[in-house]
């Protein structure tokens, strides 16, 4: 299949790793253009240059901390020198939380508000007029099945990404007068670098093989019984920022191997 994403350009948060970096190389064997952001600017660098090489396209990398607005400021600066500004933004950056509601600081509050929320309307604030200005866009916010299903480990998480999941409802309904569309996804079970280094923390002392422990996980809450790759889940999102996917119109949309446990 075709999905006509010859050229186009992609900002990808959370680019250098896991959901983020599986995203950002299907999009560039499209012969999509790439920009990385995260935190650590040098790593961010040398995967844009890994990334051109293999596929021929154009890939930058930036130094962006998203929980800080002028970062971000700069960061879009140096998107609309070196490319004109963006046609598909995946807002991807974020992590899991661990508190309690009881005792968790205001400023742990605060920090995954900025991290998952106010990151993606900063964002669309700088690099959706340069979508208007090409005739249209994608954007694309990765939320979780958190946001509907919450884990009791992570309140802050699952509150700050059902908020993002109601952000995109919200950004889609006021942008696609413009011809952008915007979508989430709310992904369940995928193996990145997180999940592995909590599995071998939590098997340290037995001596149990991480790989069980992630699969026992997975088939006590997924009736498929396993965990994703990142890149299963980066196939989907890659679909959805196409114009192979131009009626997906502000919703959400669950790659979860079937751990979602309502229909509504």
């Amino acid at each position: 299949m075709n999905l006509e994403l010859d050229g186009k350009i992609a900002l990808i948060t959370g680019g250098t790793t896991g959901i983020g970096r599986a995203v950002a190389e299907g999009l560039a064997r499209e012969k999509t253009n790439i920009i990385l952001c995260a935190r650590n600017g040098e790593k961010a660098h040398k995967e844009a240059d890994a990334i051109a090489q293999r596929h021929g396209i154009r890939a930058l990398g930036l130094q962006c901390d998203v929980t800080q607005s002028d970062d971000i400021l700069n960061m879009t600066q140096r998107v609309y020198d070196e490319f004109g500004g963006v046609d598909i933004l995946i807002n991807n950056a974020g992590t899991g939380s661990n508190e309690k509601i009881i005792d968790a600081p205001d400023e742990d509050w605060q920090y995954y508000w900025d991290l998952h929320v106010m990151s993606a309307i900063r964002l669309v604030r700088g690099l959706v007029p340069s979508m208007k200005s090409r005739g249209g866009g994608v954007i694309i916010n990765n939320a979780s099945i958190c946001a509907r299903q919450p884990l009791g480990h992570e309140p802050i998480y699952n509150v700050t990404k059902s908020a993002l999941a109601t952000l995109t409802k919200c950004m889609a309904n006021e942008f696609i007068a413009d011809n952008i569309r915007v979508n989430s996804v709310n992904p369940g079970l995928i193996e990145t670098e997180p999940w592995i280094n909590a599995a071998k923390e939590a098997t340290s002392d037995n001596q149990k093989d991480w790989q069980g422990y992630l699969q026992k996980i997975a088939k006590e809450v997924t009736p498929i019984g396993r965990f994703a790759t990142p890149e299963e889940l980066a196939d989907f999102v890659i679909f959805l920022c196409s114009p192979r996917a131009s009626y997906c119109v502000g919703s959400s949309y669950y790659v979860d191997g079937g751990w979602l446990k309502s229909v509504l």
